[in-house]
């Protein structure tokens, strides 16, 4: 690296800029002394970024500073810098894990010995993949080589003295994207990622609970321990799982049946002792609930001395005494208080309302929802005692079973236990005879329903016979109406002649009804006895629409017009 210059201040400036210390032909540094523009003492050089085997990346250069680059020697080329004042050159973006560069624009003459040669001061080079087309692929062995690399893009390369276009050319590096380098840096992050992971799992383990002990297996002792800790309040959750362990495991056998019963009879007692618990709790709660309610009241006396205080100040009489500002901080207050106080006092009465619920009876469901009819009630009824009454058959065979089961074991235990078997002999009959009994009441209220199931049957059978003749009736009254409008529709020249009689015997009513609204004509006079006719035909009554229709079938001209006409049935007709 060392050649012969004629200045060797401008070389010392070159290798300063460089990083390198500035050395001579001799390998002596030409610089004997301390140098305070360098900053630093002779012998001791500087670190390099280019320096091959130096694992840092070269510090960031601020934007304000242009970037000085000088020349590089090598053996057999020399790397001149770019033109600072020309924009950096572009690059890609950096793929993840990239330790692989691009190197284009080299000379046609560069060789791999060459390429090496200028690229292994960046670190160590894995492999070179040259192309004919002057470019290579570099591969360093880590990442912050090809920072290194990249700081040479810009440079021309030029191979010894010559200044042929074949040995010179302006080196272009930039990041490549690389299989290997993609596969090791996801290698990389697995290898993290599980690291992290057993990081993670060892401090969970650490902060995770011990889990409980294994339950014993079910012995004499341990059923002795376990029946003392269900006496005990404070052992209590312990031994009730223990025994709940016990019993799901299937250690209850006609041998440890009695010790069982009576762990099981000590846990039943427990529930005493909480139901204490929990009453004197409640009772504790309404003296807190008491306590806080006269305090609550306590304070809202207070708000309304204090509420009375701002509207006593507030009357003319001392209102007119005060300033502008006292008043306005008066107003505020008083408003404040007000507030607090409606507050507190909707509180109070929440408090009170609830207790008058408490104390209150039980809400009563509203009784229409909870009526239903005899029927389905009485059905209801009969299907609960259908099953009423197979439960108690099934029981009444459970209790057979058992009866014979000790019948048989009756026989081959010993004398000591047939008193206890004749006892639960005879308390099995006396259950059997109560239950037989319940059994003879349940059938006889079975039968009694199914009496009065039948009963209803018959009502609903009547009630549908009446509502099928009334049916018939109403059918037979429509079709008489039918067959009437047809005669009508016949025998209009008899009608016309029978609506002027019954015109005039109505006439005395129709003018009463026509005071308002006199008739005018004769054709009037004789739609009033037609329509008249017409309703007397119909004694349930015929709608506006029906009247009409029926007037213009017999003369088209007649329409709904203005003038109102009362009809002798209490109908009012708009006739033109």
């Amino acid at each position: 690296m060392g050649l012969p210059m004629s200045d060797p201040t401008a070389w010392a400036t070159a290798m300063n800029n460089l990083g390198m210390a500035p050395m001579g032909m001799t390998g002596q540094p030409l610089l004997p002394d301390f140098d305070p523009a360098l900053g630093m003492m002779t012998g001791i050089p500087p670190i390099n970024p280019m320096m091959p085997g130096l694992g840092i990346v070269p510090p960031p250069i601020p934007p304000d500073m242009p970037a000085v680059k000088e020349i590089i020697h090598c053996k057999s080329c020399t790397l001149f810098p770019p033109n600072p004042h020309l924009p950096p050159p572009a690059t890609r973006e950096r793929p993840p894990g990239c330790k692989t560069v691009f190197v284009g624009s080299l000379p046609e003459n560069a060789t791999e010995q060459i390429i090496m040669e200028v690229f292994e001061q960046c670190g160590e080079v894995i492999a070179i993949r040259k192309s004919k087309k002057n470019f290579c692929h570099i591969r360093f062995a880590e990442e912050f080589m090809v920072d290194k690399a990249l700081y040479l893009s810009g440079y021309r390369i030029r191979l010894g003295s010559s200044t042929d276009k074949k040995d010179t050319g302006r080196l272009h590096v930039d990041f490549a994207q690389a299989r290997d380098d993609l596969y090791e840096w996801e290698c990389k992050q697995r290898m993290l990622a599980r690291e992290e992971r057993h990081r993670r799992r060892l401090a969970e383990e650490r902060f995770r609970p011990p889990s409980p002990p294994p339950v014993v297996h079910y012995s004499d002792h341990e059923c002795s321990v376990v029946a003392e800790k269900l006496k005990d309040d404070t052992k209590f959750s312990e031994a009730i799982q223990t025994l709940l362990t016990w019993i799901e495991r299937g250690e209850v056998n006609r041998r440890t049946a009695n010790n069982f019963y009576s762990m099981i009879q000590s846990a039943n007692s427990h529930i005493r002792r909480l139901v204490n618990e929990k009453a004197a709790h409640e009772k504790e709660m309404e003296e807190a609930k008491e306590k806080f309610k006269l305090a609550l009241s306590g304070i809202l006396v207070q708000f309304e001395q204090i509420v009375a205080v701002y509207h006593s100040a507030s009357k003319q009489k001392a209102w007119d005494h005060f300033t502008k500002a006292q008043r306005k901080n008066i107003s505020v207050w008083c408003k404040q208080a007000e507030e607090i106080r409606n507050i507190h006092n909707d509180e109070l009465m929440g408090i009170r309302r609830e207790e008058e619920m408490e104390m209150s009876d039980e809400e009563i469901e509203d009784p229409s929802e909870m009526k239903e009819t005899e029927e389905s009630a009485l059905v209801s009824q009969v299907e609960a005692l259908k099953e009423e009454n197979d439960s108690l058959r099934w029981q009444l065979d459970a209790y057979r079973n058992e009866v014979e089961l000790l019948k048989q074991e009756q026989g081959k235990a010993s004398r000591d236990e047939d008193t206890t078997k004749e006892q639960q002999m005879k308390l099995l009959q006396q259950a059997l005879q109560g239950m037989q009994k319940h059994l003879l009441k349940v059938q006889e209220e079975y039968k009694k329903r199914e009496a009065e199931l039948e009963k209803v049957k018959e009502d609903k059978l009547k009630i549908e016979t009446l509502l099928e003749s009334l049916k018939e009736q109403q059918s037979m009254a429509d079709e008489e109406d039918k067959e009437g409008d047809a005669a009508d529709c016949q025998g209009n020249e008899s009608s016309m002649s029978r609506v002027c009689a019954c015109s005039q015997e109505k006439e005395c009513p129709v003018e009463k009804t026509l005071s308002n609204n006199p008739v005018k004509s004769e054709r009037e006079v004789l739609l009033v006895g037609i329509i008249s006719t017409f309703l007397h035909v119909h004694p349930f009554g015929a709608s506006i629409e029906y009247i009409c229709s029926y007037l213009q079938r017999l003369d088209s001209k007649v329409g709904v017009g203005q003038d109102t006409l009362l009809c002798p049935a209490g109908f009012v007709l708009l006739l033109e």
